[in-house]
C-alpha cells in the first residue's frame, strides 16, 4: 500500500495516511462517475475551472515570483478559512512542492487546493468558492475525488495497475490494456506500483494541459 513500509513517520507519508483515510471515508458515499470516458468528458470543464484559480494563485503570491513559500501559504489557508497545525501546513508544503524548489507553482498550488478540500471534507469549513470567487471550484474538486473513488475498486486509497485497467475496460476500450498501462505509468510517478490521490492529482494537471508557465 503506498510504499509506506519503513518511513512511517516521515511528513509526507502521515499526510498520505490522512488522504487515505479521508478518500476511504468518501468511497463510501459512492461516486456518480460510471465509465473512465465520463471523466475525459469532463476535462474541457475541468481545464476552464482549474484556470480560473489562477487569480488566486496572483494573489497570494505576493511577490510575484511563480511561487508561493511557506509564508505565504499559511496566509492563503487562513484567507481560505480552513485551520491547519503548523505542522499540517509543513507537511502539505512538502507534499506539494515536488520539484523542492521551496515555492508552490501553480499546477503545484491547484494539487494543493484539492487536498485542502479532501482533508477538510465538512463542506461549511470550505468556504473558498465564496471567499476567493471562483464558483466552481468545490463542483470541480468533487469531481476529482469522484473520479478517483471510481478507479479505487477495492476502496484502499490508492489506484493500482489492475485497477486502471478495469476502469479503462469498462469503457469498452479497443486496446485499453495497452491505454491503461500508459495512464497508469503517467500517474505512478514514484514507480512504486500504486497511485495516491496526490499522484493522480499532478497526472490530472498534465491531462487537462495545465503545466508550469
Amino acid at each position: 500500500m503506498g510504499g509506506a513500509a519503513g518511513k512511517l513517520e516521515s511528513p509526507e507519508t502521515k499526510l498520505e495516511a490522512k488522504m487515505v483515510e479521508a478518500m476511504q471515508r468518501r468511497a463510501c458515499k459512492g461516486t456518480a462517475i460510471k465509465s473512465f470516458n465520463s471523466i475525459i468528458l469532463k476535462f474541457p470543464k475541468i481545464d476552464d475551472s482549474l484556470r480560473n484559480c489562477k487569480a488566486i494563485f496572483e494573489q497570494f503570491d505576493e511577490d510575484s515570483n511563480g511561487a508561493i513559500d511557506h509564508e505565504e501559504l499559511k496566509k492563503c489557508l487562513h484567507k481560505l478559512g480552513v485551520c491547519f497545525t503548523e505542522e499540517e501546513i509543513g507537511d502539505l508544503f512538502k507534499a506539494c512542492d515536488i520539484d523542492e524548489d521551496m515555492g508552490i507553482k501553480f499546477n503545484e498550488f491547484i494539487v494543493l487546493l484539492c487536498l485542502v478540500y479532501l482533508l477538510k471534507d465538512d463542506a461549511v469549513e470550505f468556504e473558498a468558492k465564496s471567499r476567493v470567487g471562483v464558483p466552481n471550484l468545490e463542483a470541480t474538486f468533487e469531481i476529482l475525488v469522484d473520479a478517483f473513488v471510481f478507479l479505487d475498486k477495492n476502496k484502499d486509497g490508492y489506484v493500482s495497475k489492475n485497477e486502471m485497467v478495469q476502469a479503462i475496460n469498462e469503457s469498452g476500450e479497443h486496446s485499453s490494456g495497452t491505454i491503461a498501462t500508459k495512464r497508469f505509468e503517467e500517474m505512478d510517478w514514484d514507480k512504486n506500483g500504486s497511485v495516491s490521490f496526490k499522484e493522480f492529482l499532478f497526472a490530472f494537471t498534465t491531462w487537462v494541459g495545465i503545466e508550469d508557465e
